[in-house]
């Protein structure tokens, strides 16, 4: 075996931790919630969101089951003013993204702000207040109080690795779009290694 060959073999092992090629490896990946039932999905998602809440202090006043419910229809693509309508609870859109925030369910809009919401994450970073940020921002304190709930809890998600929104989504997607995904993205590192091997040669 060259050295070249050596190479590759190497980054086929440490990509796909195996030193064969076999037919099982052309499939998708398996997920740890394949074969779970709707039930025992549901039952995981409940453990976390109470895992959760003995480890963050929650600022939302919903049930455990409506938390649930927030968790299951962000994933199904509901709106905040959809999610409210199908608690329990007598919630307004303002509860359910009280609740998101919570359960470190932060969406991509959520940080489309009318003034740079970096610049804001940079004054909370060095310990502003409402008041201060909405001077420096050209806004209102009420605002600023809103887009800092966002900024807090995507770096509470970040400090915890994102390990609930991934869990979350685990549990509550396709996994077999999942498995395809990171199947896919599997294979376009290890075409890219080998691209860099082959390019190192040839030099």
């Amino acid at each position: 075996m060259d050295e070249k060959t050596a190479e590759l073999r190497d980054i086929f092992v440490e990509t796909t931790g195996s030193e064969t090629v076999t037919e099982s490896q052309e499939e998708s990946p398996g997920s740890l919630t394949d074969g779970l039932s709707d039930g025992e999905r549901n039952e995981r998602v409940s453990a976390l969101v109470a895992e959760m809440r003995d480890r963050y202090a929650f600022e939302t006043a919903l049930s455990e089951a409506d938390l649930c419910r927030v968790v299951r229809g962000f994933f199904d693509g509901d709106t905040d003013a959809e999610l409210a309508a199908a608690l329990d609870a007598d919630a307004d859109e303002s509860d359910v993204f009280v609740a998101r925030m919570d359960l470190h369910l932060v969406r991509d809009s959520d940080r489309d702000a009318p003034f740079p919401f970096e610049r804001l994450r940079s004054l909370v970073g060095d310990g502003a207040d409402d008041e201060t940020c909405a001077a420096e921002l050209g806004t209102d304190a009420e605002t600023v109080a809103h887009y800092r709930r966002v900024a807090a809890a995507a770096r509470e998600a970040t400090r915890a690795n994102d390990r609930f929104y991934s869990l979350f989504d685990e549990l509550l997607t396709d996994s077999d779009l999942s498995a395809r995904l990171a199947e896919d993205a599997r294979r376009d590192g290890l075409r890219e290694a080998t691209e860099d091997i082959e390019t190192d040669v040839s030099l």
